[in-house]
């Protein structure tokens, strides 16, 4: 089945900053050159918060992972979880069709939202709210006939339940998740049979239904602060929603006005090939404290690029078009102004590359950018020109 972007798109797209946080710290968990893993984990963060996927939260997660736009589209349409057209704004109903359900009125269960919502899958309810769609098996066939609405499962569904499922949520109410015929979880509808001794008897709900219940987001958009979001391999907790950050050591910025005396003009090379590639001093503006935001020091800028035109800054893995963008737009045109940055320049241009923080430091570009200056490549750069990863 071919699967294409829809043709209404959004202008723009970017995380919530929890959100942010929590993809940031999942980059985290693979080795260094096989951040590309991660494509799936935050292009399902970014179809949570936005209900669908859109075109420019795939370039966004790419631009983070330094993979080419395509590749991601390709993982994108490939998914069939991955929903690449408007899903309704209060939910959207995915009704099991394999056999078990299928044999106990799956078929019922789509005549209520052809309905009560469209007349065809993934077209949107005459308000704006719903929409629904028929999927392969999802597991809970004892419990046949089923849907997921959100993030949880609905089982033992009849018609006239449906229905008021629907209407439930439409008021603006979430109905408890799990059997809706009076079972605990999947035992015989007579009671247990067997392991009698496991017999709960003293909760409400199942565990499932249990923890949807408490946390109760079913069919709420995440933007990444429902529960304490942790990074276990980090041995830290991944975002930092309940106490501000801590802002992060860096050497103090000297005091007296910059000279033109190298020691000063650059102040950690990270390479005599740095050094040596220092734009003439008249193309660069000094960091004043106005200029300064936030922790570190603001990195020297320039007008405009020099008269043999900008480096292709795309090449610095973690920079994609529209970083390369940005980058411009703040005064940075070339690979030796980026190597000269030091650990107060590196900590400011982390905490002030917008949709982007921490991105400098994560993938090193200091020293990424100090072997282009010097004529070299880096392995990222070798495969960026081989596979032409940034060429529409």
């Amino acid at each position: 089945m071919l699967r294409r972007l829809h043709p209404d798109q959004p202008e723009s797209f970017a995380f919530t900053p929890a959100n942010q946080a929590w993809a940031e710290a999942q980059i985290t968990k693979y080795p260094e050159g096989r951040q590309a893993s991660a494509i799936i984990p935050l292009l399902w963060r970014a179809q949570e918060q936005e209900g669908w996927l859109t075109r420019p939260a795939i370039e966004s997660v790419c631009e983070m992972l330094g993979m080419a736009y395509i590749r991601g589209l390709e993982v994108a349409s490939f998914y069939f979880m991955f929903q690449l057209q408007p899903v309704g704004s209060v939910a959207h109903i995915q009704v099991c069709g394999t056999t078990s359900c299928m044999i106990c009125g799956a078929e019922d269960l789509m005549a209520v939202c052809k309905k009560k919502i469209a007349a065809k899958p993934h077209e949107l309810s005459a308000d704006g709210k719903f929409s629904w769609e028929e999927v392969e098996c999802l597991g809970s066939c004892a419990n046949a006939p089923m849907a997921q609405i959100g993030k949880d499962y609905y089982e033992d569904l009849t018609t006239d339940r449906m229905a008021e499922i629907i209407d439930e949520m439409a008021a603006g109410r979430v109905p408890t998740p799990g059997p809706q015929n009076g079972r605990y979880a999947s035992e015989p509808l007579s009671g247990l049979t067997s392991l009698t001794e496991y017999d709960s008897g003293k909760t409400q709900y199942n565990a499932s239904a249990q923890l949807a219940t408490d946390i109760g987001d079913t069919i709420k958009r995440i933007d990444g602060t429902e529960v304490p979001l942790t990074a276990p391999w980090q041995g830290k907790a991944a975002n930092a929603s309940a106490k501000p950050p801590a802002k992060p050591k860096t050497r103090t910025a000297p005091s007296a006005p910059v000279t033109e005396t190298k020691a000063e003009v650059a102040p950690a090379p990270a390479s005599e090939a740095q050094s040596k590639a220092k734009p003439p001093r008249d193309e660069t503006a000094p960091a004043t404290d106005a200029g300064t935001q936030g922790a570190g020091k603001k990195p020297r800028t320039m007008k405009a690029p020099r008269k043999a035109g900008a480096d292709d800054l795309k090449l610095i893995k973690g920079v994609g078009p529209k970083l390369e963008a940005m980058l411009n737009e703040m005064g940075y045109f070339h690979y030796d102004q980026i190597a000269k940055w030091g650990d107060a320049e590196v900590a400011w241009a982390d905490q002030n590359l917008v949709g982007f923080k921490g991105r400098v430091s994560r993938d090193n570009w200091v020293a990424q950018a100090g072997k282009l200056a010097a004529g070299e490549q880096t392995e990222f750069s070798n495969r960026a020109k081989k596979d032409g990863i940034y060429n529409k």
